[in-house]
């Protein structure tokens, strides 16, 4: 099967969270025989593979005027004689769907992010305020074409979707690069005598960085030294991190690193931490919808996890078992959870079960045959044969 992939948004290779799963993806339905074109812009050199990587970025750079690419789209989607067409969606996209119909062909949504709007919303204001309300009737237009759509969680699309139009499938880990015995050069020094904590991934508030800063900055206060922590990646909340732990010792801050030498530096940690704060991002007035690739990553090297108990991470992680979950109203139950996986016994039952489901659960190889399946058969029902 030819698979035209579109996520013009999306650089790659990248180190964000959107750049790891386009990629993933594109290699994953690769590896499963497919001929597979991605349309991204271009962060460096492309990786090796049979994978093939077009150039295409939104018009003067920005992803709001994704849509007016859907005749390039649909021009790359005829060259390669495209069998089906996914794309990533963003709310001012399309391009990929208009391409597919274009073609006659189906077309895929991949959907992250709410379609519907959070309660007193910009767009939904600003929607009503026109009367007609388009961004809201582009959306709900751009599901009622795609032959299927991808998700995590289906609660962030329109209730009227018909549900046998949805895969709900959790993103993943590459469980093969992300283990706990490997080894490589680190941008960090390991100091042996502390229980090192990770952070990997964007510096955003809603990331949560600043309340693992803080705790471990609290916890330095009350005389607890057992614990170091290195945060990987970067963004806004990086300076008010380092300010908070600027007298806390064995903290590190390495900047972004390539997402190809993450497997190492979480290997060379104990506790991975994803201090999500729900109340930073409006959105999720939804609901923690998100599939976050940080905590599977983390549960495929081997790490136990401390994050927040929210309904859909304590669905991934059990308390207890995976990892420790904190309440997100009470900050010093993180610090908690932090002094509790000081005990090395701890650590290491709770990580070695993390690392058994990631790789059962949580790998982008389960991820990618579940979409492998749905779309053989959509491709199949098109040509009137069977899968």
């Amino acid at each position: 099967m030819r698979i035209l992939y579109a996520a013009l948004d999306q650089q790659v290779p990248g180190t964000l969270g959107g750049s790891v799963h386009v990629r993933a993806v594109a290699e994953g339905l690769a590896a499963l025989g497919h001929e597979v074109h991605v349309a991204v812009a271009q962060g460096g050199p492309w990786p090796a593979g049979s994978v093939h990587w077009h150039a295409m970025r939104p018009p003067l750079g920005r992803p709001e005027l994704r849509w007016m690419r859907a005749g390039a789209v649909a021009d790359l989607a005829r060259q390669v004689g495209a069998d089906v067409v996914m794309e990533r969606y963003y709310n001012f996209g399309g391009e990929g769907v208009a391409a597919a119909r274009q073609l006659g062909v189906p077309s895929v949504l991949e959907v992250n992010a709410p379609v519907i709007d959070y309660p007193g919303s910009t767009k939904s204001r600003l929607d009503r305020a026109l009367l007609v309300e388009p961004m809201r009737r582009w959306r709900d237009s751009l599901c009622r074409q795609a032959a299927l759509l991808v998700t995590p969680n289906a609660q962030i699309l329109p209730s009227w979707l018909d549900r046998a139009k949805v895969l709900e499938a959790e993103w993943g880990a590459d469980v093969d690069s992300f283990r706990p015995d490997v080894t490589g050069p680190l941008p960090f020094t390991r100091d042996p005598a502390r229980v090192l904590c990770v952070f990997a991934g964007a510096f955003r508030s809603w990331h949560g960085v600043a309340q693992m800063a803080a705790s471990l900055a609290r916890l330095h206060r009350q005389g607890e030294d057992r614990l170091g922590a290195v945060f990987i990646g970067d963004g806004p909340e990086r300076a008010a991190a380092e300010q908070l732990t600027r007298d806390v010792p064995g903290v590190t801050f390495t900047g972004a690193v390539p997402h190809d030498q993450l497997p190492q530096c979480l290997a060379a940690a104990d506790i991975g931490v994803a201090p999500f704060d729900p109340g930073k991002h409006k959105p999720l007035a939804l609901g923690f919808y998100w599939s976050p690739l940080k905590i599977f990553e983390y549960m495929s090297a081997g790490l136990p996890v401390v994050a927040p108990r929210l309904s859909r991470i304590a669905a991934l992680v059990s308390d207890g078992d995976e990892g420790l979950l904190y309440d997100p109203a009470d900050p010093r139950t993180l610090d908690d959870a932090l002094v509790r996986l000081t005990d090395t016994e701890l650590r290491e039952r709770l990580g070695g079960a993390a690392r058994v489901r990631a790789v059962a659960q949580y790998s982008w190889r389960a991820h990618c045959a579940l979409l492998d399946t749905r779309l053989r058969a959509l491709v199949a029902a098109r040509s009137g044969t069977r899968t």
